[in-house]
Formats: C-alpha cells, sequence, structure tokens
C-alpha cells in the first residue's frame, strides 16, 4: 500500500483513434494521457467531430453557469445511456429540460430533507444490522465485507424508502435493485455511437444484455409509477418523493408528469440517487480504512449520534462531511460530462466550430496539478485551507454546477455523511494487504475487482 490512494495509470501520450476507442469502451480514466492533470485544455479529434476537454476554471464557468444553455448536453452520452433512462430529464435539453425542472426541483428543497430524513435513517440503520449480521461479535475476529455490494444495498434502501416509502426487501424493490446492478456492470459510458454518427435507422450498438435488462428495469418501475398513480387518485398515497413529484404541477402549463414521463425520471434517480451514492461510499470507506486516523475521527464524532432520527444531528457530523467531499473530490462517481456547442466560439484563443464536444472533466478537475494542494492526496482537512475553499468554488463539480446541478446534491450530502457515521460508530474497518482497489468507469466510478475490507464490531 503506497502513501497515496490509488488511480489508474495515464496512457502513453499518443496512440491510434482505434487503440483510443478501444481504451476507451474498456475504461474512460486510463484511456486518458497524463497531460490532462496540468493542461488547461486539450483537443482531441477524430474524422466526425473534434472534442476540448476544459479544466481552467473561467471556462468551466462559462459552460456550467454562465452560458448552459448555449451548452446542451451532447447525445454523444446520451446514447449509451437513452435505453435506461428514456426521456429523463438527465438527457434532455431547451424548453423539455426546463419543464422536467420546474416539476422536479420542488421535491428537492431544502424542507424536503428534513421530511425525509427519517426514511434515511432507518436505511442506515438496516445497513448497519445487515453488516452485523455478517461481523462476528468477538472484537478479535474480523469478517471481509464487499463493500461496494454493501453500499449499492444501502443506497439502493436509501432510494426507495424516500422515493416510494418502500424498505429495499420488499419484492419489486429487490428486483429493481439486482436487475440495476447487472446493467451497471454491462453498460459502458460510451458507445460505438459517441465515437461514429449513426444514421437514426441504425442499431446504436447497445450489448443485447443492456438493452433486455433496462427493459426489465423499466417494467419494473412502470409497475411501481402506475401503483403509484392509482394510490393517488384514491387519495390513500403517501407523502414521499414519488407522490411529490407526481402531484406537482408545471407552474407555465399546469401539466403534470404522464406515467410514462414519470418512468424516465424515476430511472434517472435511481441511477443518480442509488449508483452514485454507493459510489461514493465505497471509496470514503476504502479511504477512511487507509487512514486509521481519520476513521478513529469520524467514528468520535458519530459516538455523540441519537438514538433515533433528528435532523439536526446533521450539524454536528462536520468530519464525516469532510471526508465525503473528498472521496468525491478523489473519486467523482460521474467522472466527465459532455456538452456540445450551439454555435461558434472562441477558447483560450482557438476558434471551436458548432457542434464540437466540449468535455467537462471533474475526474481530472478535481486532481488538477496547478489547482490543488497535494492534489493525488487524501486530505479532508484541506476544505478548511484558503487552497481548499478557492478550489471548492471553482474547481469542486461532483454533482456538476449551475443550472444542470443535480438535484438531488443536497440530498447526497445529508445521505453520505450520514451512513459514513452510523456505519462507523457500529464497525472498524481496514484494508487487505495487496487488494488495493484499481479505479474504472462503468455508469460511476468504481472498483475493477470491488472493494474488500476487514470488518470488526467496535
Amino acid at each position: 500500500m503506497t502513501d497515496l490512494p490509488p488511480k489508474p495509470p495515464a496512457r502513453a501520450e499518443r496512440v491510434s483513434l482505434w487503440r483510443y476507442m478501444r481504451l476507451f469502451r474498456r475504461d474512460i480514466l486510463s484511456a486518458q494521457p497524463a497531460r490532462l492533470y496540468r493542461a488547461w485544455m486539450a483537443e482531441f479529434r477524430t474524422p466526425f467531430f473534434r472534442s476540448y476537454l476544459v479544466n481552467q476554471p473561467s471556462l468551466v464557468e462559462e459552460v456550467l453557469k454562465a452560458r448552459p444553455m448555449e451548452f446542451p448536453k451532447s447525445d454523444r452520452i446520451g446514447e449509451g445511456l437513452r435505453p435506461l433512462l428514456g426521456n429523463s430529464v438527465f438527457l434532455t435539453n431547451g424548453a423539455t429540460w426546463q419543464k422536467q425542472r420546474r416539476i422536479i426541483d420542488p421535491a428537492f428543497e431544502g424542507g424536503r430533507l428534513r421530511d425525509t430524513f427519517p426514511a434515511m435513517w432507518a436505511a442506515g440503520e438496516a445497513a448497519v444490522a445487515r453488516m452485523r449480521e455478517g461481523v462476528a461479535p468477538d472484537h478479535a475476529r474480523v469478517g471481509v465485507v464487499e463493500i461496494e455490494e454493501e453500499m449499492s444495498h444501502a443506497a439502493a434502501d436509501v432510494i426507495f424508502r424516500t422515493l416510494f416509502s418502500l424498505p429495499i426487501e420488499a419484492e419489486i424493490a429487490t428486483e429493481v435493485f439486482h436487475q440495476f446492478r447487472a446493467y451497471q456492470r454491462t453498460q459502458p459510458i460510451l458507445n460505438a455511437a459517441a465515437f461514429v454518427p449513426l444514421p437514426r435507422w441504425l442499431p446504436r450498438g447497445h450489448r443485447a444484455g443492456t438493452r433486455d435488462t433496462a427493459k426489465a428495469i423499466r417494467a419494473l418501475i412502470t409497475r411501481l409509477t402506475e401503483d403509484r398513480m392509482a394510490e393517488i387518485g384514491a387519495g390513500t398515497a403517501p407523502d414521499d418523493l414519488a407522490t411529490k413529484i407526481m402531484t406537482t404541477e408545471d407552474p407555465e402549463t399546469g401539466e403534470r408528469f404522464t406515467t410514462q414521463e414519470m418512468v424516465d425520471q424515476v430511472a434517472i434517480f435511481f441511477l443518480a440517487g442509488h449508483e452514485t451514492s454507493a459510489s461514493a461510499l465505497g471509496w470514503a470507506l476504502y479511504l477512511l480504512a487507509r487512514y486509521p486516523d481519520w476513521q478513529d475521527k469520524v467514528a468520535a464524532e458519530a459516538a455523540g449520534l441519537p438514538d433515533a432520527a433528528d435532523f439536526a444531528a446533521m450539524s454536528k457530523l462536520r468530519v464525516a462531511r469532510d471526508v465525503f467531499r473528498e472521496a468525491l473530490r478523489l473519486y467523482p462517481p460521474v467522472p466527465m460530462m459532455v456538452r456540445e456547442t450551439a454555435g461558434p466560439e472562441i477558447f483560450r484563443g482557438r476558434p471551436i466550430r458548432p457542434g464540437a464536444q466540449i468535455v467537462i472533466s471533474p475526474w481530472h478537475l478535481h486532481r488538477h496539478n496547478r489547482l490543488w494542494d497535494n492534489p493525488d492526496g487524501f486530505d479532508p482537512g484541506r476544505w478548511h485551507t484558503e487552497n481548499g475553499k478557492q478550489c471548492m468554488r471553482e474547481a469542486f463539480i461532483p454533482f456538476s454546477a449551475g443550472a444542470r446541478v443535480c438535484t438531488g446534491a443536497g440530498f447526497a450530502m445529508v445521505e453520505g455523511p450520514l451512513l459514513l457515521a452510523m456505519l462507523l460508530r457500529a464497525f472498524r474497518f481496514e484494508p487487505i494487504a495487496g487488494e488495493d482497489p484499481v479505479p474504472v468507469a462503468h455508469l460511476t466510478v468504481r472498483a475493477k475487482d470491488g472493494i474488500r475490507l476487514r470488518v470488526s464490531r467496535r
């Protein structure tokens, strides 16, 4: 185990387009050259389009915050996700996206976080109970736990409890969870359509297993959504996120989501709220296992948690929040975002044509050598330094930024520190020699062969 947490090796500076496509399809992270960790902007050319990765904070702000409607989301990423996400808010642009956000955003306002907190707490207690069953009560003995699997289970439980008032043990919720685990391991972040413009009538390059799993997930979500629509009609629906979203009218048109539109949104809520949280929690626990002094600080802080759900307790989880934020910096669940130029642009004196791809990479921005002190090191205390405060404003975008910032960002920043604290209050985590996980990008940044840790009761 080295002093620094692991990251994928960068590729050689120059490779053929064919070699790059093969690397990209296998793992987007190791396909990138080392120079991107210090470059302000880099150009990538193919016979069909040009792509520009931007790390300069002023350019990132221009794209995400100052003029977001002039840099719509690119379908080159959407092509790979559309079998599951359909026409969800994650993939749409323009008026459709604006309407979707007007309906969705009220469900995630500050007051709703307090309302959903008991469900998060219950999911945390369930995660502790599941892990306790597999860990011997004798402190001298330990159990080996596949942490990514456990955190996927916990994060899925949070989503189902807060969205549909269902624990993960419910039949449909369990089936969606298992199908989604199969989906995320078979779907690369990009497919052939990301590199080659295909006519609409040609197949999009999705694997048969990916298509079948996406179809199964959407069928299960449709059942949940139709059942909830019926409950709303009968006046028996619980007051959870799904009910809030389904009963919210667009303030401009008075329209609500149809069942099919809601299926698209639930699919992205599950992806964003389960897959990304599971990724961040898994890496956070691995980092705490590597750095026991920080683990002890979180555990000491967590000892002060109440015995029952109390939203006020979140204000006291400062160390857990700093650790979770540092895990998001080092291992951002969504490693790259792709926008498209709607018109001609000039970036750093270079003319850029309409239709060019603008890549914003949290993976590189969060580790940029010219922005961060100790960019590859694990240091939750950095957020209280001048450099850390400046970078948090200018170079920290795990949830994107600006108009298209993740609706659930506040939700995630409650869920992550809370689950970390509840787990660290109950258990001690230790790394296994010779089993450093290698980060790769599937739908999110995951470990190539999972994350296995030794776990013992405190």
